[in-house]
């Protein structure tokens, strides 16, 4: 495998992740279409890249990608033939086990010859990459990441929920005018029906395929959160006290993935920073104590950490993890109440609903290395200037460019970097 294509693949911004890895693989598995269907991309967990759907089979769904997940092992691949966009075409299906829900890669091949397991071992790879490298970044709950991220899933929901109430309304119309007993031809009228209920079925189950993928119920999500707690403080002379959800506080309900991925993020750099905390106190004073809770309310998701340290803990030492700044793109909040002598008291609440954003600065779409190479842009540097500068190829630095403007929304290089002295960047 390339390290430095691996290098180039994982430096990518979210959205041409898909794109590079495509690329990637264009020699050794020549293909003509790419998808993924990824447990861990919670905000866009069905995506797909290639050549413009007006050839049979390029159409890929997640319902396609969904019927092939039987065939394969939880890490590993499938290639053979199989229904893609109702054409039978050459398809690679590669899975990942980096996450609790595997990472599905399909690939919509050109030709029909079985790949070589050389280049089925490289691809692997690549893809338990990319897998393991978006499960780091969920895990993490970024900012940045999250506002765009939210955006996504908002647009995605709004989209899913108007193509459900148009094919809905329309098929059940239909469904009722052919089970009208004063029509005629009742063999065109049973196959019509037939097909009217298919596709009621088949859009339900897109709707609960994403609600599976972009929600997880409180309860699922307290408990992952409680098995990276007794790993962080298996070592330590604390002990852990847990107040899960029941079912009166919520324990089945379905929340949005950013919203308990970002809970537990924070929840768990506040019990870091509650170790340090009591890493200050005086010893031999008794058992350290922990309690973490949980509490699904009407329109917001209330996490509590109370801990009987020495009662110091500062809203700094949260800030230094980054706890408000994870907080910030889903509107939450943290109240910090310390009493010196008898412990510290932190308290979460992040609401269910998106929050309104305001107009944000239009660098944060760029990924890192496309902002080193805009700065240089925008210092009247040549794209061989900066291809030395930064260690990359001439080409490399086209294909930058040329996503900088698209994403910028600007037809040249002088708008690029105007964009960049306005924002800073420069």
């Amino acid at each position: 495998m390339n390290l430095m294509a691996a290098v180039e693949l994982i430096q990518a911004p979210l959205s041409e992740t898909l794109l590079r890895l495509s690329a990637v693989l264009a020699e050794a598995v020549p293909h003509r279409t790419i998808a993924q269907l990824s447990g861990n991309c919670a905000y866009s967990p069905f995506l797909t890249h290639g050549e413009s759907p007006g050839r049979p089979g390029s159409i890929v769904t997640a319902a396609d990608l969904a019927a092939l997940r039987p065939l394969l092992p939880a890490r590993g691949n499938w290639q053979g033939r199989a229904q893609v966009a109702g054409v039978d075409v050459p398809v690679l299906a590669l899975t990942s086990d980096i996450t609790g829900q595997s990472a599905l890669l399909v690939v919509v091949r050109t030709e029909d010859t079985p790949v070589p397991e050389e280049h089925l071992t490289r691809a692997q790879l690549l893809w338990d990459l990319v897998a393991a490298h978006r499960d780091g970044l969920r895990t993490e709950a970024l900012p940045g990441s999250l506002a765009a991220s939210r955006a996504a899933a908002a647009a995605r929901a709004a989209a899913i929920a108007e193509l459900r109430d148009a094919h809905g309304g329309v098929l059940t119309a239909l469904l009722g005018i052919l089970r009208d007993r004063a029509l005629d031809d009742t063999n065109a009228r049973t196959r019509a029906v037939d097909v009217a209920v298919s596709a009621l079925a088949d859009l339900r189950s897109r709707a609960e395929l994403d609600q599976s993928l972009a929600e997880e119920r409180a309860g699922d999500a307290f408990e992952r959160l409680a098995v990276s707690l007794r790993r962080i403080l298996r070592a330590r002379n604390v002990r852990l006290e847990l107040g899960p959800p029941g079912v009166e506080e919520g324990a089945d309900r379905l929340l949005p993935a950013d919203v308990t991925d970002t809970l537990l993020a924070v929840v768990r750099a506040t019990v870091h920073a509650s170790l340090d905390d009591q890493g200050h106190g005086p010893e031999g004073d008794g058992e350290h104590r922990v309690h973490v809770g949980w509490k699904v309310g009407t329109d917001e998701l209330r996490a509590t950490v109370r801990d009987n340290g020495p009662g110091t803990l500062s809203r700094g030492a949260l800030d230094a993890r980054r706890v408000n700044e994870r907080l910030a793109p889903l509107g939450g909040r943290v109240d910090l109440d310390a009493v010196p002598g008898w412990g510290t008291t932190v308290i979460f609440e992040i609401p269910l609903a998106s929050p309104s954003t305001p107009r944000q600065d239009p660098l944060t779409a760029l990924g890192a290395r496309e902002l080193q190479v805009l700065g240089q842009l925008a210092r009247g540097r040549r794209n061989r200037d900066i291809a030395q500068d930064l260690h990359i190829s001439e080409s490399t630095v086209k294909f930058h460019v040329a996503r900088i403007l698209g994403k910028l929304g600007v037809s040249s290089r002088g708008e690029a970097a105007a964009l960049a002295h306005e924002w800073g960047a420069a």
